[in-house]
């Protein structure tokens, strides 16, 4: 069974031990919603100074909220629409060190004031995005979000 443990190391072995602890939570199961879940929660316990993390699933349309771990969310987003539906539309990774400076920003939860979201593709196909909001300013930076970048690979390949 999992057990929420300090991670040791520097951050760089911090962020691989997350990632394998990804790959053998998601190894033999099957269920993208189960999968997607585990995901967030792992993310959760792992990520300081965060508010909100979590999927959204792209239904051929548009964005529907997925699994999460956070305050109650949007449930639906259009493409090109807030920093996840522009990620998706864009499919590329927009960090923003301020939503209140990004045009168009959805606010679900008033706290929020910087956000990651990583496209998630499988074959050339938009599957979703991972989301995550922080209420610190500027609080993801290049070296989290390419943990994050490799983070999203994985689960996008179980999907």
């Amino acid at each position: 069974m999992f057990q929420a443990l300090p991670y040791e190391g520097n951050r760089s072995e911090q962020f691989s031990a997350v990632l394998e602890q990804l790959k053998s939570l998601i190894h033999d199961e099957p269920s993208s919603i189960a999968n997607l879940a585990n995901a967030s929660a792992l993310l959760n316990s792992f990520l300081p100074d965060i508010n909100w993390v979590g999927f959204y699933l792209y239904d051929g349309q548009e964005l529907v909220l997925g699994p999460f771990q956070g305050l109650p969310a949007c449930i639906r987003i259009p493409l090109n629409r807030g920093v996840c539906g522009t990620a998706a539309a864009e499919r590329r990774t927009l960090v923003v060190d301020d939503v209140h400076e990004f045009p168009g920003h959805i606010a679900c939860d008033a706290a929020s004031n910087s956000e990651i979201v990583i496209p998630l593709v499988k074959d050339g196909q938009l599957l979703g995005v991972l989301d995550i909001d922080s209420p610190l300013k500027g609080r993801f930076d290049h070296e989290e979000r390419q943990f994050l970048e490799q983070f999203a690979q994985i689960i996008s390949l179980k999907m």
